[in-house]
């Protein structure tokens, strides 16, 4: 069964709880659903919510010792849910496949806590983010010039191992369904391997964004994967290793991106390539693909160029709005081809995708396009920018940001819990509502599915509710900003394709 065939599977799934559950009776029960009681499954007990554990069942897992209430709500829950699935034509026996995740289980459990807490909302409110951006730690061993952490030393407060621990628990029982851990890098940091394992034995779903420099020795990764780490995604922003070394700031960190790259492919653990557009590489994006496909990895992940942090004193690096436009158009060009998936953090490639595909074809979130109607129904569901909605960001102290491009505190997991921080946070709720946002922005009929990038704005703008000037339907915006002066290329400084100094 294709990779498409499955998502759209759960995408069926998600469809018919949202459709069957969107009334004041059944979203009673669903509440009841949400409630946390512990039961017992083939491998061991767990603290779940009742319609986790309902799910689990579904899955062919045998769930016992489960109070006699709950374990009615759960049959009852099941029932309803077969018959969503049945309405919308979905494959049960597919989607039971794809519930044998635990991962997916909590990212379902999520929704549904969302539905009975808000009802639908669009896009739809969540009771904790589907994904955690773990900046793991500042330290680095590369410099590169994008960085939004500014990423070099371990900062002096840094969270403790035993509060890397607290911070598991609280993501765990917020009900957070996957952690990516970033920095800084965060495979050189001594408690990586604790932390994974501790992630992974929760059913959190855990993934790594890295510059590759660890990796690329086969057993560490290995150390990696047997501790729990299920995604690897490696930064490579050049076909030609001297443009990539130069960006990342030190000489040699291409040979060894690539090389993490190719081990992961080996190894068989899913993977990506992730490649930040800017000025530097914006004519080489057929090249990069081709090297991604001689590689062999499962997908490439073009990101925005956000000037943040050490990439704010780079700002010439970003595209105009209109190099943006025809880059999105390109790789869903590419995408049609070729045999490895192609996505891109931008939101406006919602709108494009739509376009170009003449409404036939949407990309809701950074992980799917395709022709699926169901998809396509769930797309304002998950609404382009995730930052304070569906996803948050945690700083290696302890703060807790909506995103990793947009640095702005809004708590910190040491003085207050992280669901809290997310249930309370005026940032947060003031990102969930698409009817704040300013210019075309708030206008734009493309709204629910895109929202533009809001750390765009904010870099910008200082205004997380401003026009996305990154989008061709705000060029007005965009010309707006006083322009810095344009580099043909990187400084030659001495970390500048040398060593690190």
């Amino acid at each position: 069964m294709s990779t498409n065939n499955k998502k759209g599977d759960v995408g069926r799934l998600l469809t018919g709880i949202r459709l069957i559950f969107n009334n004041p009776i059944s979203r009673a029960y669903l509440k009841a659903g949400s409630k946390r009681v512990e039961c017992c499954e083939e491998d061991r007990c767990r603290r779940q919510t009742i319609f986790f554990h309902a799910l689990s069942n579904m899955a062919g897992e045998k769930v016992s010792q489960c109070p006699l209430t709950p374990r009615f709500t759960m049959w009852l829950i099941k029932q309803t849910i077969k018959v969503g699935v049945h309405v919308l034509r979905g494959d049960m026996e597919s989607a039971a496949l794809a519930l044998r995740d635990p991962a997916v289980r909590r990212g379902i459990s999520l929704v549904v806590e969302g539905l009975a807490e808000y009802g639908v909302t669009v896009p739809q409110k969540l009771p904790a983010p589907f994904l955690v951006v773990w900046n793991f730690t500042n330290m680095c061993n590369l410099r590169c010039m994008h960085c939004y952490q500014r990423a070099d030393k371990p900062l002096p407060d840094e969270l403790t191992l035993e509060e890397k621990l607290d911070a598991v628990r609280q993501l765990d029982e917020a009900g957070v369904a996957a952690v990516a851990l970033s920095g800084g890098e965060p495979t050189i940091h001594p408690h990586f391997l604790r932390i994974v394992k501790e992630l992974a034995d929760r059913d959190i779903y855990v993934s790594v964004a890295t510059n590759g420099t660890i990796f690329s020795r086969m057993e560490r990764l290995e150390e990696a994967v047997k501790a729990g780490l299920r995604y690897v995604e490696v930064s490579v922003d050049s076909a030609k290793p001297e443009v990539h070394d130069r960006f990342r700031g030190v000489r040699g960190a291409w040979e060894k991106a690539t090389a993490a790259l190719r081990n992961a492919v080996e190894l068989g653990v899913n993977n990506g390539m992730a490649v930040t557009v800017t000025k530097l590489n914006i004519g080489e994006i057929e090249d990069i693909l081709d090297l991604a496909e001689e590689i062999g990895v499962n997908r490439v992940i073009f990101f925005n160029f956000v000037p943040t942090g050490r990439g704010y004193t780079y700002s010439w690096l970003d595209l105009t709005p209109e190099e943006r436009e025809e880059f999105l158009r390109t790789i869903y060009r590419e995408m049609k081809h070729r045999k490895i998936e192609i996505e891109s953090t931008a939101p406006q490639y919602a709108r494009v995708v739509l376009e170009e595909s003449g409404g036939k074809e949407i990309s809701p979130t950074h992980f799917y396009v395709g022709e699926n109607k169901i998809v396509n129904a769930l797309a304002e569901f998950v609404g382009g920018c995730g930052a304070g909605r569906i996803y948050a960001a945690l700083q290696p102290n302890g703060d807790v940001a909506p995103c990793v491009f947009l640095p702005i505190k809004v708590g910190n997991i040491r003085e207050k819990n992280f669901k809290d921080i997310w249930m309370e946070s005026p940032l947060f709720n003031t990102l969930r509502n698409r009817e704040l946002l300013k210019g075309y922005c708030g206008k734009c009929p493309y709204k629910y599915v895109c929202g533009g990038c809001r750390a765009r704005a904010y870099a910008y703008f200082s205004d997380v509710t401003a026009p996305d000037p990154g989008c061709i339907l705000n060029k007005e915006d965009w010309d707006k900003i006083p322009k810095p002066r344009v580099r043909v290329s990187p400084p030659s400084g001495k970390n500048a394709g040398g060593d690190p100094g």
